[in-house]
């Protein structure tokens, strides 16, 4: 119930946004041309069955779709979320690249919070019964299959993934498509990857003495109130879930945020990775995520006798402008560039969420943080649509086919090639709005 209110909340701010008719269209933004690339805009080339060459000629495998078959023991539904209803099943995966096949047994069961509870297409948690590597990630249990139901264009959480890794944001979630068949039903593309955890391919911190937390209303006190690993801030009252370590956690948190409230750069650079925390921070802004205000999904970690340090980047379909007027069912996204979730005079909250807690903005009251942020900013936006955005995009050509054939198994009120289309305007648009956000931070 608390969750829905939240939400319910965030509808009502989003009714003040402009329309899509309302938009000024920008001036246009032309990328260099990237190299070893044609200088035929990326954009223009859409792959077409008919062509000779196949996406497995063309892309790298990384950009491929493979096939999933997933088989439960006894044919058993997967119709819980909970850690005790797993269910036992066999797995192959048959990828274009000979090595990357695998067989396997494992435990299966659902995941997520509003995507498992709203939406048909469902996404999943897989806990292989012995480490392995998966369509050449490095070797783990433990992975997850995300739906992407409510992202038309499948590609908002891999065009972060993407952003962040380049960008140097440590522990980067990695994208590998597949098309999932369980129990012999066909259940449309899904994008494979990396659970978020402690582990040494993971997020590598010392077990015992490392910690990795979740700043989240859903996994933390707000939902789980009895739960021995979550606890509110002692500070900003942020919603904490302990997701590795137990070493001091309260304490070392509240010096962090002790630090963040004196807005003492010095201070805080002691203890806090800043670097990574204006790129991580910068990011959010830039796709608008507004799971910043909730908070939701927002990991932080430290190693043992290390800093703290942003990351992994997780959970973007809440971003791109989403439409929290039809969250239940809607697919809507990419109306309006003209917002913020940190704001225009962020230690002041001039924000479109004059709610966001102020851990995440305090540190604008610091002008060598400001002179930071902008100094990243100019080094990050001349990246964003030469880089970033074309090779995300490569895996949107590559999985052309089997994004036609989601779309028949799961038919929405969108087009997914017309919504990755008015993704790059909205990237490109966005950039440019934000450039005069940022030169003109207080």
């Amino acid at each position: 119930m608390k969750r829905i209110l939240t939400f319910g909340l965030v509808a009502l701010l989003m009714t003040a946004c402009s329309s899509e008719n309302d938009l000024q269209e920008p001036q246009p933004v032309v990328p260099a041309t990237p190299p070893e690339q044609s200088a035929e805009p990326v954009d223009t080339v859409e792959p077409k069955p008919s062509q000779p060459e196949t996406p497995a000629a063309v892309y790298a495998a990384q950009f491929r779709v493979a096939r999933m078959d997933i088989t439960t023991d006894g044919g058993m539904a997967i119709d819980s979320k909970q850690k005790t209803d797993y269910r036992a099943c066999s797995i192959k995966i048959k990828s274009d690249t000979t090595e990357w096949n695998y067989e396997g047994r494992g435990r299966i069961r659902g995941r997520g919070n509003s995507t498992w509870e709203w939406y048909p297409k469902k996404p999943y948690r897989l806990k292989l019964d012995e480490k392995a590597e998966i369509l050449g990630l490095a070797a783990d249990k433990d992975w997850v299959l995300l739906a992407n139901y409510r992202d038309p264009t499948h590609l908002m959480n891999t065009f972060v993934f993407e952003m962040g890794e380049r960008l140097g944001i440590p522990y980067p979630n990695h994208t590998r498509y597949v098309e999932l068949t369980v129990n012999g039903d066909y259940k449309g593309l899904y994008q494979l990857t990396e659970q978020v955890e402690q582990g040494k391919n993971r997020v590598n911190i010392d077990k015992k003495e490392g910690l990795l937390l979740a700043l989240d209303v859903d996994d933390g006190p707000a939902d789980s109130p009895d739960a021995t690993d979550n606890f509110w801030s002692s500070v900003y009252r942020l919603p904490v879930c302990v997701k590795s370590g137990d070493i001091n956690c309260r304490e070392n948190f509240a010096t962090l945020e002790n630090a963040i409230l004196a807005h003492d750069y010095d201070a805080l650079a002691e203890i806090m990775d800043i670097p990574v925390m204006i790129d991580y921070l910068l990011i959010q802004e830039f796709v608008y995520n507004v799971e910043v205000a909730a908070p939701r999904s927002i990991f932080l970690h430290r190693d043992k006798g290390g800093k703290w340090t942003y990351g992994p980047l997780w959970d973007f379909d809440a971003g791109f402008d989403f439409d929290w007027g039809q969250m239940y069912t809607g697919h809507k996204f990419f109306s309006d560039y003209r917002e913020t979730v940190l704001g225009t005079d962020p230690a002041r909250h001039i924000s479109d969420y004059t709610y966001t807690s102020s851990f995440f903005t305090d540190m604008w009251e610091s002008k060598q943080f400001v002179s930071e942020v902008k100094a990243r900013w100019k080094h990050i936006r001349p990246r964003i649509m030469v880089e970033f955005w074309p090779e995300a995009k490569k895996y949107a050509e590559a999985c052309a086919e089997a994004m036609a054939r989601n779309a028949e198994r799961w038919p929405i009120d969108k087009q997914y090639q017309t919504e990755i289309n008015r993704m790059e305007k909205w990237l490109n648009s966005r950039t440019i709005y934000l450039d005069n956000i940022i030169q003109n931070y207080p």
